[in-house]
């Protein structure tokens, strides 16, 4: 007999649809069954469903995961209830707390569901905003980051492809790579050539390896229809490969205030390593992102403080990011290069101004 099922994304921020939802629905409507999305405490729901499907994210929005179980279970006491996504995968124990039963708490990626086109139809203003497909072209990752929760949750490399285009909504015209490491996946050129058959703009949404940026891959990423490209710095040793992978854009014709840098702090680093890393990419022509460190099992955003940093210089970066910064990024523009590059040594020296209102009060 065929069954209803409720999809819910709880009431937390997120720019993107929940991908894994929208799976599951077409996993489920190939079986004959029924489906809806809800967000959070939605009330408007068409009939009771025979099974709920909860997703989540980031460890420290559990919250309004918990707020939406407990509204859903109170007014389907028969339906059978699911949880999965990030949150769930990383602290089960904490996630059975929220009154799902253990064994109902889905760890990691559903294979069953992963190949399968997502059901955008349940997201019309996510296809008329955007119109873009998400993609996973492979899973996994080549790197060991010791701060990713990808290790986690996707283990190495794997699930691999060359084409993507059965994972293309019809109509999108932009397509939004969700790969952890695309450039490690040996189809990456295959995929590329599909993108640019179709004529699509692509996003690669969490950044190129900067390792794996030679003169030729950055002819192909130069020929592509793209606005943004992101890599990442999160330490020093990573510098030539980063310096290298800005030259090698750049004298493809990619402007280095379309390469966004993100550097990591609040690590391994002191507020000096971080100081240098930034001052680094502004003088590479590129635009730098401070990206503060998250420990992947915290239940409270910007709660941590690492032992070579302290709340102070903390709140600093923070206050310049939205002071001074375009969208929380420091641009390599003139003013910036000679006030906080050229004219600065230290970190103090550069961060001083947003310093100082926080000193006075402590």
């Amino acid at each position: 007999m065929p069954k209803h099922v409720l999809l819910v994304e709880p009431n937390y921020y997120t720019q993107y649809p929940p991908l894994g939802l929208l799976k599951l629905s077409s996993c489920h409507k190939s079986r004959g069954d029924t489906t809806e999305l809800v967000h959070g405490i939605e009330t408007n729901i068409s009939r009771d469903p025979d099974v709920i499907y909860v997703t989540s994210l980031w460890t420290w929005a559990w919250k309004p995961v918990w707020e939406a179980i407990g509204f859903h279970s109170k007014s389907f006491p028969n339906s059978e209830i699911w949880l999965g996504g990030l949150y769930a995968s990383l602290m089960p124990k904490h996630a059975a707390l929220s009154g799902v039963r253990p064994d109902h708490i889905f760890r990691g990626v559903f294979a069953e569901a992963e190949d399968l086109l997502p059901d955008y139809d349940l997201v019309p203003e996510w296809n008329k905003r955007v119109g873009g497909s998400i993609v996973f072209s492979s899973r996994g990752c080549i790197r060991s980051c010791p701060y990713c929760a990808v290790p986690q949750i996707e283990k190495s490399l794997n699930s691999l492809k060359r084409s993507i285009k059965h994972l293309l909504w019809p109509g999108h015209r932009r397509v939004i790579l969700f790969d952890n490491n695309f450039l490690a996946n040996p189809g990456w050129e295959s995929i590329l050539g599909e993108i640019e058959e179709l004529d699509l703009t692509v996003d690669f949404n969490q950044g190129l390896d900067a390792r794996l940026i030679t003169e030729d891959v950055a002819r192909r990423i130069s020929e592509l229809k793209i606005e943004l490209v992101r890599l990442s710095y999160d330490y020093r040793e990573m510098a030539r490969y980063v310096k290298r992978a800005i030259d090698n854009l750049t004298s493809q014709g990619i402007d280095g205030r379309r390469i966004l840098v993100y550097a990591l702090y609040n690590f391994t680093d002191d507020p000096e390593d971080f100081f240098q890393r930034m001052r680094d990419i502004l003088q590479w022509g590129a635009v730098c992102y401070p990206m503060r460190f998250q420990p992947i099992y915290t239940l409270r955003k910007n709660s941590y403080i690492a032992s070579k940093w302290d709340a102070v210089k903390l709140n600093a970066v923070q206050r310049a990011r939205r002071v001074i910064g375009e969208g929380g990024a420091f641009a390599p523009y003139e003013g910036m290069l000679k006030v906080k590059v050229q004219g600065c040594t230290t970190f103090d020296e550069a961060f001083r101004e947003f310093m100082a209102p926080l000193e006075a009060t402590r």
